[in-house]
């Protein structure tokens, strides 16, 4: 018998990592959005209610990135019926928590329980993301992957993308301080230069791969000399009010890379799990110094991605 009713969990996540813009992200399960789809005879997609931490949203399913996301995988599938959405946030707007990316991923999650023959969770990669395109206007994976699969997760080949999933360096965990300010992550967006110095490409194009080389060796020296952004943190720095007082204050403190989540205004932060509790005292503290009320978490670099919740 089909199900009528499913609700689902999907993950906050850090987005770009610093060295990985749109591509690079990783889950954090400690908070996040849940999305209840109601099969009905009316097809299309309506949002029935929107609960929780976000304040308004928009209603219409073609501005609201998990009426998109669900409307984007029954145009696909066709199923003969449509779905009813009601919206539990657990990730406020525009923290750069990504909040919106979790919202598609939760409301594909859901429908897709309601199908018939439900598809394979990387199949859901390409609805999620036309649900993300309504916050970002283009196709941005580092949230949206990372929130489908957990963990850490790079998104590779733009048209035909994959996601693959890269260890975690053991002992490392990740350290998250949010001011309480919003960021919209399409003025953020639009603010960023369209062109790049050569040097800085050549540059960020290393750290990404030693990066990567850093996961798979467990290598935690190379991800201190890897893990740093000069392409785009230093466009958005100044977006955020003590952040590069906070950056240096966390570097002391023993973190092993410091960066801004996404289109900011969370800073993240990796540290070994020893000093992890220093590096965010000393975050809070600078990140207080600059007038900002806060708040944080320490929390584990392999969190589970998106899951059904309950089916009937």
């Amino acid at each position: 018998m089909n199900a009528r009713r499913a609700t689902a969990f999907a993950p906050a996540a850090v987005g770009n990592v610093a060295v990985g813009f749109d591509v690079l992200g990783f889950a954090v399960a400690a908070l996040g959005d849940r999305v209840t789809a109601i099969r009905t005879e009316e097809p299309g997609v309506r949002i029935t209610a929107v609960r929780g931490v976000a304040g308004e949203l928009p209603r219409e399913p073609e501005r609201n990135t998990a009426g998109r996301a669900a409307q984007a995988l029954l145009e696909r599938m066709r199923p003969g019926f449509g779905v009813a959405l009601e919206l539990d946030k657990g990730i406020p707007l525009a923290a750069g928590l990504g909040g919106s990316a979790a919202s598609a991923v939760a409301a594909v999650v859901a429908a897709n329980a309601l199908l018939p023959r439900p598809l394979a969770m990387t199949e859901l990669l390409e609805p999620a993301l036309a649900g993300e395109a309504v916050a970002t206007e283009g196709r941005a994976f580092d949230n949206v992957a990372p929130s489908l699969l957990g963990g850490l997760v790079l998104t590779v080949g733009g048209a035909a993308p994959r996601m693959e999933s890269l260890p975690v360096p053991s002992g490392v965990v990740a350290v998250l301080v949010h001011p309480r300010i919003a960021v919209v992550t399409r003025e953020a967006r639009a603010l960023l230069r369209r062109e790049v110095p050569l040097s800085d490409l050549v540059t960020q194009s290393a750290n990404l791969a030693g990066f990567v080389v850093a996961c798979f060796t467990n290598d935690v020296e190379l991800l201190r000399t890897t893990l740093r952004d000069v392409v785009v943190e230093p466009q958005r720095a100044g977006l955020i009010a003590g952040f590069r007082e906070a950056q240096a204050a966390a570097l002391a403190a023993g973190a092993i890379g410091c960066s801004i989540s996404g289109a900011g205004p969370t800073t993240f932060a990796w540290a070994l799990s020893r000093e992890a509790p220093a590096v965010r005292d000393a975050l809070c503290a600078a990140y207080a110094r600059a007038g900002h009320a806060l708040d944080d978490w320490i929390v584990p670099l392999a969190s589970p991605g998106a899951r059904l919740l309950a089916r009937a």
